[in-house]
């Protein structure tokens, strides 16, 4: 295990950067630097005829319109789940009777801290986007297998959204093994 020896804080407009003096355990010093990222959500919507719903938004670090599923940070005093529920109502305008949770995981553990909660939303029923000014999305609906095919052909690249569609893909096919 690392030991830190001192740790800065670095706010840097939307980002908070963590900046660390560790002494490894061979006693050498090191200065370890890491994005310290709120938790989030990743949710993936399934209507009640069994189609995804997904959205394409503008996301100006990659520089193109991206397909992903519904995410977003985790405010302060609120469960993942609350988070999941109010993401996917602001971003798809739907709201879920049934959630099933798929666990979390962590997208890049080397550089951020960020950890990331699952969920599958099914039994939707639809209402109006609740979007935030920089926020431009559009929603779509298509089948798994056209999720499928994006993800095949490398055009779905949304790491919470890949992750949640495995996870569930993985819950299902452990359900018909039983």
């Amino acid at each position: 295990m690392w030991k830190v020896l001192q740790s800065t804080i670095r706010k840097i407009h939307r980002f908070t950067i963590a900046i660390d003096e560790i002494e490894l355990s061979n006693k050498e010093r090191i200065t370890f630097s890491y994005a310290a990222f709120a938790s989030g959500v990743c949710i993936l919507p399934i209507t009640k005829d069994g189609r995804i719903v997904v959205i394409q938004q503008y996301r100006h670090p990659v520089k193109s319109l991206q397909w992903e599923l519904p995410a977003g940070a985790i405010d302060a005093g609120e469960s993942p789940l609350e988070a999941a529920k109010r993401e996917l109502k602001e971003e798809t305008g739907y709201t879920a009777k049934s959630w099933i949770d798929l666990g979390s995981f962590y997208p890049s553990p080397g550089s951020t801290s960020e950890e990331i909660f699952l969920f599958a939303a099914t039994d939707l029923e639809s209402g109006q986007q609740m979007l935030e000014n920089s926020e431009h999305i559009k929603r779509h609906e298509m089948s798994m297998d056209d999720l499928m095919t994006l993800i095949r052909k490398g055009d779905f690249k949304h790491g919470g959204g890949l992750a949640a569609v495995m996870r569930y893909l993985a819950q299902d096919e452990g359900v018909r093994d039983r």
